[in-house]
């Protein structure tokens, strides 16, 4: 089945996002910060006021955290309470989860939602994982048995800018597309150089994304210009340390948080304390956000600069489809 495109063709007519009679997917997508939660808020409460029923359905890899709410944007409770909010908040901080976990867990919270005439908003801020919701995901190979400990041990001898530099020599093309800082995704692709599964090539960064859903689905994101989006993610950033983002983070981190929790945005320099290299980390992690989504085949992208919620929601509404 394929995404419905509805970029700027005006030979097609305005009609609302999703009818009750016939629910279908809405992917809702764009950098962090850039205001998705409140956004698929406003689209749910339309949603609502036409007789449909939404659910969110998170599309995140590290909201799947029990403990790490603050530190990784889990809807609060006030917003849960307008918006249902599915995959978030089950996983203890101590254990590894993987996109194949997730990827089983979304498909059966979407066939379950619409067999029930609902309408699911899937919410995606991790390409890999709204791929993993959406469509059937073709995984790469596992690292063979101790492969991931050697790397490991080289990483906390060497530093993942030698690392990531010794990546880039090999696969210049893939370490483009990682962090030097982001020690997780450079023992990953180092581990699929290794066992030649790493495709490096400028076509790479589409295989996160394919036309073929698992059900016709709306693929909408959203942008804002840059100064505003940094400057909520500065607003953002500031809100988590004043809601106890630390003090999160370093219980967390007492409890034994596992590596693959480790690896959300902010968690090793807000054990440092360090919230300005906080927001640096964020904004360029934004910055690759809005280049993927830019490049997916089927996305409309809508700009919602100076809009609220309910602004965004209403043009998002208006689009022809």
């Amino acid at each position: 089945m394929r995404t419905l495109i509805a970029a700027d063709d005006t030979r097609r007519r305005a009609r609302p996002i999703l009818t009750p009679m016939a629910p279908s997917p809405l992917a809702l997508l764009g950098p962090t910060g850039v205001g998705k939660t409140d956004v698929a808020i406003a689209l749910a409460e339309r949603i609502r006021a036409r007789g449909g029923r939404p659910v969110a359905v998170a599309a995140d890899a590290l909201q799947v955290y029990a403990g790490l709410e603050i530190l990784t944007g889990v809807p609060d409770p006030a917003q849960q309470a307008r918006l249902e909010h599915r995959l978030v908040s089950f996983v203890p901080v101590s254990e590894r989860f993987s996109v194949a976990q997730y990827a089983a867990l979304a498909h059966a919270e979407i066939d379950g939602l619409l067999a029930a005439g609902a309408t699911p908003i899937v919410v995606g801020g991790t390409g890999l994982y709204l791929r993993a919701a959406l469509a059937q995901l073709e995984l790469r190979p596992p690292p063979p048995a101790g492969a991931r400990e050697r790397w490991q041990a080289q990483m906390d001898e060497r530093g993942p800018e030698a690392l990531h530099a010794q990546l880039a020599e090999a696969a210049p093309a893939s370490a483009g597309r990682i962090d030097s800082h982001d020690r997780h995704r450079i023992i990953r692709f180092l581990e699929l150089h290794e066992q030649g599964a790493l495709e490096d090539s400028d076509r790479a960064p589409n295989r996160l994304w394919t036309s073929d859903t698992r059900h016709p689905t709306r693929l909408v994101g959203l942008v804002r210009e840059r100064d505003e989006l940094y400057a909520r993610i500065e607003r953002r950033v500031d809100a988590m340390v004043a809601a106890g983002a630390i003090e999160q983070v370093r219980r967390a981190e007492a409890a034994g948080a596992s590596q693959t929790a480790r690896v959300a945005l902010g968690f090793e320099e807000l054990l440092r304390g360090d919230v300005d290299a906080m927001k640096r980390r964020t904004r360029r992690y934004a910055r690759r956000q809005l280049t993927w989504m830019r490049k997916l085949p089927a996305v409309e992208l809508h700009d919602i600069t100076n809009r609220d919620p309910e602004a965004a929601a209403a043009l998002i509404d208006s689009a022809p489809v």
